[in-house]
């Protein structure tokens, strides 16, 4: 290259580079704003369940994919044990076929028996000797298909559990998000607290109780709670499990007997009951038996929220038994006290008692906030 020429060149990048200098560069899109704090009561309260509402639904979550995740490992061993005993199969099938083949190839097998008859100076034996040939090449034919079928179960079974695994990988997944989530509103839940004075506190709580009390009382009034209602033998040995429970903490996700979560206790009342039912709020609602509020009977399970995220048992009474939220403990509330979407029952075969004793309630049954907002029993993020 030229003197001249590289001067050209080089003038050539120079301004090339001067021009890409001189546009401005693209600005980044600012962040979003956080939303602006809540500055009244109403909105506190809407803020914290809110919060909690998204952690129950990210908990809910979780505990389902538990169930489907527990199930999922067991096809897993299912088909593994399978593939193994297939593998195996194919393996003595091969050795079989490998026998045959060095029979055959030594005139050892009962076919090259039939041929040298055959080949003889007496054909009239191997006729007389017909069925050695047909049980020589059924053998064979039996052998090399079952080799066949075998190689092809081993590798249906081999896809299959691949398959399997890569779900299980995929659901593991899933759980600990749901997990993820689940904490990460409940550690908001805390920071939103811990902004708030003890008076504010105060205020929210007060509000929370009377909005409660407004919805009991208007339910009641309706009169689609009235008349004589008695459980069945099932619905009463469950509500006497659940009332035994009360005073236990809520834990995120736990069954008993030490803790509960909401559906934990009423699935664990149900199977002490004798009758099992899906473990989370959202499969009871989805699979159970749905009854309507005027033919509510104790023992019957009402479902909260839009998304079916919160379920306590009907006690009667306009009452029901549950395990709130993470900070409360298993007690006596009014019914509505959570926005209600409707209830189901277990065992819409059995028959009312004709005569009902409820249990008696243990002191201090009702106490307590039937709201809880409280990070206490959060699920645990460094297990799994």
């Amino acid at each position: 290259m030229t003197g001249r020429l590289l001067h050209s060149v080089c003038t050539a990048a120079l301004a090339t580079a001067t021009a890409v200098a001189a546009v401005p560069a693209a600005a980044e899109p600012a962040p979003t704003p956080a939303p602006a704090p809540p500055t009244t009561v109403s909105g506190m309260l809407t803020a914290l369940q809110t919060l909690y509402r998204q952690a129950e639904e990210a908990g809910e979550t979780y505990k389902a994919t538990g169930e489907e995740l527990r199930r999922q490992r067991a096809r897993t061993a299912r088909l593994a044990r399978e593939l193994a005993g297939a593998r195996k199969a194919v393996v003595a099938a091969r050795a079989d076929a490998g026998r045959l083949a060095r029979e055959q190839y030594r005139g050892r097998s009962e076919l090259s028996s039939y041929l040298g008859l055959l080949l003889s100076r007496n054909p009239k034996q191997a006729l007389d000797q017909h069925h050695l040939i047909e049980r020589a090449a059924a053998h064979q034919l039996a052998t090399m298909a079952g080799l066949k079928e075998g190689a092809r179960r081993a590798a249906g079974l081999a896809a299959a559990s691949r398959e399997a695994l890569d779900k299980e990988l995929t659901l593991a997944a899933k759980q600990k998000k749901a997990r993820d989530d689940a904490t990460a509103q409940l550690r908001d839940v805390e920071k939103m607290l811990a902004s708030l004075s003890a008076d504010e506190i105060a205020e929210v709580a007060a509000l929370e109780r009377t909005n409660a009390a407004k919805a009991q009382e208007k339910l009641l009034a309706s009169g689609v709670l009235g008349g004589r209602r008695t459980p069945t033998s099932q619905g009463r040995r469950a509500l006497k499990y659940a009332v035994e429970q009360i005073g236990k903490p809520y834990v995120w996700g736990a069954e008993g007997p030490q803790s509960y979560d909401c559906s934990g206790l009423t699935s664990q009342a149900w199977a002490r009951a004798g009758r099992e039912i899906p473990r989370t709020s959202q499969e009871q609602w989805a699979q159970l038996p749905k009854v309507s509020l005027r033919a509510l009977r104790p023992g019957d399970l009402v479902i909260y929220y839009p998304k079916a995220t919160h379920v306590a048992i009907y006690l009667g009474e306009g009452k029901v038994v549950q395990a709130p939220r993470p900070g409360t403990k298993v007690k006596v509330s009014p019914i509505a006290a959570n926005p209600l979407i409707g209830a189901v029952r277990p065992d819409p075969d059995g028959s009312p008692l004709s005569t009902y004793t409820p249990p008696r309630l243990p002191r201090g049954a009702t106490a307590g906030q039937d709201d809880g907002y409280s990070a206490a029993g959060a699920p645990d993020t460094s297990a799994r």
